[in-house]
């Protein structure tokens, strides 16, 4: 009984918790209006291994994270956006990375750039981007052995992830959705984008069937 009381407290927390970690801007609608295409940029990284890689081999596998997400959250608009699920596009990220590097903008300095900048340079109407705290490289994958203890003891918690959407010409904030990475949220990049966007979509702005509810209410 107390195993199942146990069970039950951490589902719960968990529900009340992924309502905190979603937030939309109450001008979303009107900073929104004209938005037709996103661009998704690579995402900021920060890495702590226990492993004894020297700095430099720290920052090239966290930038290599960084463009693993932009990678991973391209491939799940994409499917959807087949399924006719968002009333907006997606910039190819090859286009969107050739055009920052054409720009001398790179993964060491995007993040000195404004979003207002970055969106005049990419010609989007607004910018995806979000952040990555990690102890264990993401991308190689994580442990998939699972136990109901590991989420009391911690030793399930690999990071956390947060993923923005900004309006281009304001740089306002309009979405945030955040999310704890641990064995439950997926064993690589690709799946832990996927499950955790489909927790947030009926929350995620741009979905076409949201919008026509909101517009008739």
């Amino acid at each position: 009984m107390k195993q199942y009381l146990l069970i039950l407290f951490f589902l719960t927390g968990t529900f009340l918790q992924a309502q905190k970690d979603i937030y939309e801007s109450p001008r979303f609608d009107e900073l929104s209006e004209e938005h037709e295409v996103l661009a998704i940029v690579p995402f900021i990284t920060q890495l702590k291994l226990d492993s004894g890689q020297s700095q430099n081999e720290v920052k090239e596998l966290a930038e290599r994270e960084g463009y693993a997400v932009q990678d991973a959250l391209e491939s799940y608009f994409s499917r959807r956006k087949k399924r006719k699920k968002f009333n907006v596009e997606f910039q190819n990220t090859e286009n969107t990375n050739a055009l920052l590097l054409k720009n001398n903008i790179n993964y060491d300095n995007i993040d000195v750039y404004t979003v207002k900048e970055l969106s005049d340079i990419l010609g989007v109407d607004g910018i995806i981007s979000g952040n990555l705290d990690l102890n264990i490289l993401l991308s190689k994958g994580v442990p998939t052995d699972f136990n109901i203890l590991d989420f009391f003891s911690g030793e399930a918690n690999y990071g956390r992830i947060g993923i923005k959407v900004s309006d281009g010409q304001t740089g306002k904030l309009l979405w945030r959705y955040e999310n704890n990475i641990t064995k439950k949220t997926g064993k690589n990049t690709m799946e832990l984008i996927d499950k955790m966007m489909k927790k947030a979509t009926r929350k995620f702005p741009y979905d076409r069937e949201k919008k026509r509810k909101r517009k008739q209410s």
